[in-house]
Order: structure tokens, then sequence, then C-alpha cells
């Protein structure tokens, strides 16, 4: 089946479970098992957040017995799944929130099968609120955001962004990047990334770089040669977690659910 979650990612150290340590993944497989009464039910998620970082839009696939989740419901009335929902969320602690379940399309894989993740990262460079301090990032210096849009675009398409990815033994920094775009609200500037798929840290470094170039410190064309150079930079700093958000992933049509897992499955290389 299908669950659409959001998670306050403050208190977890990321999504991926851990002995000893408090994750999303945990919480959920643990709340899931006591809800269905089934043991060691795994997730597999759509985007592996790191420690600190939020989402609303998150995707799992959990394969669970055939009518376990209509035998859970009992005899709660309407759909068993939107009782399962319910029932999770008064198990789960208050930062994760289900907000859908349903029974998954033959062929889905909630990692696999996703052509785009959209991730927005929050900034300002005005008086900081408090209240939204665990969301916001606060930037010292004044930020041009037309300079960022500018060293931004050069960024976009098929590439090697292995200037902005930690590396993982055997895996692959190939990544085509479909959107990344600033917008400005007074004080508030909202950075757009979206990607068929994102390696370890990218987005943060992604915009870690931009705000260099937005405060001055950098010229518009140093993130492309960064990227150009397809080596991690030292001087590109990775952007703190809090600002950044998991904010949709997109899947094809059913019917096209299982080729596009095979395709993302298959390793590009340059």
């Amino acid at each position: 089946m299908r669950i659409d979650l959001a998670y306050d990612g403050t208190g977890f150290h990321g999504w991926a479970a851990q002995p000893g340590l408090r994750t999303v993944q945990g919480e959920f497989e643990a709340a899931l098992s006591t809800v269905l009464r089934v043991p060691e039910l795994a997730a597999v998620v759509a985007g592996r957040t790191d420690t600190g970082v939020h989402a609303r839009g998150q995707v799992v696939h959990v394969d669970v017995p055939s009518g376990v989740v209509e035998e859970s419901a009992g005899r709660a009335l309407g759909d068993p799944y939107d009782a399962l929902v319910r029932r999770l969320n008064g198990v789960l602690p208050v930062d994760v929130r289900v907000s859908r379940a349903l029974p998954a399309a033959p062929g889905f894989d909630a990692r696999f099968g996703a052509t785009w993740r959209r991730y927005v990262y929050r900034v300002t460079d005005g008086v900081p609120d408090p209240l939204t301090r665990g969301f916001v990032l606060s930037w010292p210096k004044a930020l041009d955001v037309d300079a960022m849009n500018e060293a931004s675009a050069q960024l976009l398409g098929l590439r090697d962004f292995a200037a902005f990815c930690k590396r993982r033994e055997g895996a692959t920094t190939i990544r085509t990047l479909l959107d990344f775009r600033w917008a400005r609200d007074g004080a508030a500037l909202t950075a757009h990334v979206r990607a068929d798929a994102f390696c370890h840290s990218m987005v943060r470094s992604l915009v870690g770089c931009v705000l260099a170039v937005g405060d001055g410190r950098r010229g518009v064309r140093w993130a492309a040669q960064v990227a150009a150079a397809a080596v991690r930079d030292s001087a590109v700093a990775v952007a703190p977690a809090h600002g950044l958000t998991l904010e949709e992933v997109g899947y094809p049509v059913d019917a096209e659910l299982e080729a596009q897992a095979i395709r993302a499955r298959s390793r590009r290389d340059a």
C-alpha cells in the first residue's frame, strides 16, 4: 500500500532507522506494526531525508499481507484505509502525521517509481521570526535574488552533480535538475528545487553555493564553474538542515509505473 505523510524533522535523526536513535522510519514502522498487528513491517521511502530536514509530502510503500488492513479496521464505518489513517495518527508522535493511505497500483515503488522530487528551502535576510526559527534559515547579509536566479539557472539539466554530493561507494551522481529558482516575498526568500532524484546533501549544497552568490561573496558564474569541475569543493558550504522541506513527489500514470521503476534502477554514467 501507499502512505503519504508529513513530519517536523527537528527531533529526528533523519528518516532512516538507526539503532539507539529516534528516526522517522523507526517511529512510523513501529506505529504501523502496532496498528496492523504485523511485526517487522518495512517501509520503502521516496526520499531519505537527513537529520533535521522536514517533509510535507513524503511517500512510502509497505508490503502487507492480503486483507490485513480490512481486518484491522474491524467494525469501523467507511473505508478501511481511512480508518488506518485515523488509527496511525492516534499512535504516532505529534511530529509525524499521515495524510493518506490507499492500495498501491500494480508496480508502484515509492522510491524507484518517482519521476521527480520537489524540495523547498526557506531563508530570511531580515529580522527573523522566532515562531518560524525551526523551518527558516536566518541569513546575516542582504541577498540579491536576481543574481541567485541567474546562478541557479546555469545548473539546470542533466549533468554530474559530484561537486554538490557527498560521495557514496558505488552510487552515481548523475542527476537531472529540472527546476531551481528563487522567489522573494519581503524579507522571505524561497528556493524551489526539483530533480528526478537527489544524491546525499545535494539540495543543501546547491542552496549553500547560491547563497554565496546572493550575498556577494561569489560571482554569478561561480556555481556553474563549481559544477563543471565535478569534484566536491570545500568552498561550497552545506546549508543548515532546518530550512529544507520535502514538499512533493511526482509519479507517472499507473500504466507506466513498472517501466519507470526499471529505468530508475539503471545506473547512469557521465
